[in-house]
C-alpha cells in the first residue's frame, strides 16, 4: 500500500515538473495591430517550445546601433542613467507597442531610444509550440559615460 501512495506522489511531482512553464501579459488598452489580446506571452528561450521574437539585428548590432545613431549620447559623452524598455511585436512579427518601461532622466534620450528600437524590424515573432504568438520582450540598459550597454 505505502508503495502505492509512494507511485503516485511520484507520478504526480513527476507530471508538474513536465509542465511547461509560461508567463502571459494582461493587457488592459486596446492595441492596434495585436492577433489576440488575451494571449501574449513573455516567451523564454530556455523554456522548451518557447522562441522569443528575433529582431533581423543582433543584440551587439542594436547596441552599436543605439550608440552610433542616438544624437543624445554623442552630445553628452558623460551621460550616466539607465532604463528599460518594451516591445509587443504581433504574431505576424510586427511591432504593435514600443515605449519606456523605465524612463531615463531625459525625455529626449527616450524618444531616441524608442525611434531606434521602432525602426529595427521586420522581427520573427514569438513561437510557443510551434503557433506564432503575440509576444512581449524587455531591453534593460546602462549608459555609463555616454555609452550604451544592453544587459
Amino acid at each position: 500500500m505505502k508503495n502505492i501512495f509512494f507511485l503516485i506522489i511520484l507520478c504526480a511531482c513527476t507530471s508538474m515538473l513536465s509542465a511547461q512553464f509560461v508567463a502571459k501579459m494582461v493587457v488592459d488598452e486596446e492595441i492596434s495591430g495585436i492577433c489576440d489580446k488575451n494571449e501574449v506571452y513573455a516567451l523564454f528561450e530556455s523554456f522548451k517550445g518557447q522562441d522569443e521574437a528575433k529582431s533581423q539585428f543582433t543584440e551587439d548590432q542594436i547596441e552599436q546601433k543605439l550608440n552610433t545613431d542616438v544624437a543624445f549620447l554623442k552630445e553628452n559623452v558623460k551621460y550616466k542613467d539607465e532604463g528599460m524598455i518594451r516591445l509587443i511585436i504581433n504574431c505576424n512579427g510586427e511591432v504593435v507597442q514600443c515605449e519606456m518601461d523605465n524612463k531615463t532622466k531625459s525625455e529626449i534620450l527616450d524618444e531616441q531610444i524608442v525611434a531606434i528600437f521602432k525602426a529595427l524590424g521586420p522581427w520573427t515573432a514569438g513561437e510557443l509550440d510551434g503557433k506564432a504568438v503575440d509576444s512581449v520582450l524587455l531591453f534593460s540598459f546602462e549608459i555609463k559615460k555616454g555609452v550604451l550597454e544592453l544587459n
